[in-house]
């Protein structure tokens, strides 16, 4: 399922905020800052980057649960940083502690759950949906 996993991975992800990922853009907001949505996406994202290359083939990871504090504006023209670190681990249940930086403040903390997941049965256990409709 996954080979070396281990307390303490980190990863950084980041962005240009834009006009495509404002509160205005994402529909969060009527201002023109860096969306919450778009805070917990790019959070989310250096989650994934942290573990996933060391899953093993045919394996992934889904988010549970996110619990975010947005703490500070950012304007279109700034650039925001994303950091996952993994502090549990507990079978399948992954936990990072995650943050995120703007180019002059902390705009970002909070905890994000994941599961290592079997992508087949998971994609037929999700359509099986479909048939119950």
């Amino acid at each position: 399922m996954a080979k070396e996993l281990k307390i303490g991975i980190e990863e950084k992800l980041s962005v240009a905020v834009n006009n495509k990922n404002t509160a205005i853009a994402c529909g969060s907001g009527s201002v023109s800052v860096f969306a919450t949505p778009a805070l917990v996406a790019l959070m989310e994202g250096a989650a994934i980057s942290a573990v996933d290359q060391l899953l093993e083939a045919g394996f992934t990871t889904v988010g549970t649960e996110i619990n975010v504090k947005h703490l500070a504006a950012t304007p279109v023209g700034m650039n925001v940083t994303a950091t996952a670190q993994l502090i549990d681990i507990d079978g399948k249940r992954l936990l990072f502690k995650v943050e995120a930086r703007d180019d002059v403040d902390l705009i970002g903390t909070g905890t994000h759950e994941r599961y290592i997941i079997r992508v087949d049965s998971f994609i037929a256990r999700a359509s099986g949906k479909l048939s119950k409709e």
